[in-house]
């Protein structure tokens, strides 16, 4: 079956229907790999996860073991996790700090820079044997923007900037948001989604089952009696998604609650409001009044893609997906 056999999309009627079986095709999945995951920017992580010189973190990005470090020279640097000698890991642990980087194997060792600095036993080898050709191997495309790291297994792909789009300027509002800087705080929850990669897009850009799959949270937040507004639960949580170009996308709503960067609530307590109130200020003297509303009076869900979701409302939360399999009965 043909991809545009899958997809009805009538806009003059309004009906726009995706065939399931996108859903469970192995045969899509693989075209899914090769035509999106070999060829697009794939988001892998933060500068701030590797603060201190030697820091590293080890990342499955499009089916390839990635890690990424920093150098002594402050540098962040990514590498593929495989040995040049006989391609065995060199980074077994999830994360980590080491000066020197050492296979398991036959012990050839690595700087933080992917620099080879020690072979064993390296009298043996030929005497054209030069270690300076057999560093660590880097990913075809690597950038950073505003700190968030993406690398591409495509070379001819376009520019991180150019490929961000209208995404770009959405970043650029969560990042501000920090005055000293964006960091990203240590531990995460990793897990395994019973579900077709696709869905936890599509779903991160859906408003509409918020007030049926989290009324517990829905009814808590009420349950506070901080919400004197006198409007419905479902007037509260009205948002609109916008289409950013390339894929990406976001999904923005006011806030009624508050935002601890810089919208007070009496949820945070009295100790809180001047605080709150001073950082504000500090942000429309330095972004003005509309950026600032942007940033402290809305919530946003933002897609990146297409493995990058962050969400941005009591807190930013950055989200990131490596798919295994169409749907789990091919695991």
């Amino acid at each position: 079956m043909e991809i545009k056999d899958l997809i009805i999309d009538d806009r003059q009627r309004g009906i726009f229907r995706v065939n399931r079986s996108s859903m469970t095709s192995i045969d899509l999945f693989q075209r899914e790999r090769e035509q999106i995951f070999d060829r697009c920017w794939i988001y892998l992580g933060h500068e701030s996860e590797v603060e201190r010189p030697g820091d590293y973190r080890r990342r499955t990005i499009a089916g390839r073991p990635l890690f990424f470090a920093r150098g002594k020279d402050g540098e962040v640097r990514v590498f593929l996790n495989s040995c040049t000698h006989r391609g065995a890991l060199i980074c077994r642990r999830d994360q980590g700090t080491a000066e020197v980087l050492q296979c398991f194997y036959h012990a050839w060792s690595f700087n933080t820079n992917g620099e080879l600095i020690g072979v064993p036993g390296e009298d043996a080898y030929s005497p054209y044997f030069d270690r300076s050709e057999l560093g660590l191997k880097e990913p075809p495309r690597v950038e950073s923007y505003r700190g968030f790291i993406f690398v591409s297994f495509n070379p001819f792909v376009e520019d991180l900037v150019t490929y961000l789009a209208g995404a770009r300027d959405y970043l650029d509002l969560i990042v501000d948001q920090a005055e000293e800087g964006m960091r990203v705080v240590a531990g995460s929850n990793k897990y395994t989604m019973k579900a077709n990669w696709k869905l936890l897009v599509e779903n991160s850009l859906d408003g509409y089952h918020l007030i049926p799959t989290h009324q517990t949270y829905l009814d808590y937040i009420t349950g506070l009696g901080t919400d004197d507004s006198g409007e419905t639960m479902a007037s509260r949580v009205s948002g609109r998604a916008t289409a950013l170009g390339n894929g990406h996308c976001v999904i923005e709503s006011a806030v009624r609650n508050g935002r601890p960067i810089a919208h007070w609530h009496p949820l945070y307590g009295e100790d809180a409001r001047e605080p709150i109130a001073r950082v504000r200020q500090r942000l429309v003297e330095k972004y003005g009044e509309e950026r600032t509303y942007r940033m402290a009076d809305t919530s946003r869900n933002l897609i990146i893609y297409p493995n990058l979701v962050i969400n941005d409302i009591m807190a930013i939360t950055i989200r990131y997906f490596e798919p295994l399999a169409p749907d789990p009965q091919w695991r």
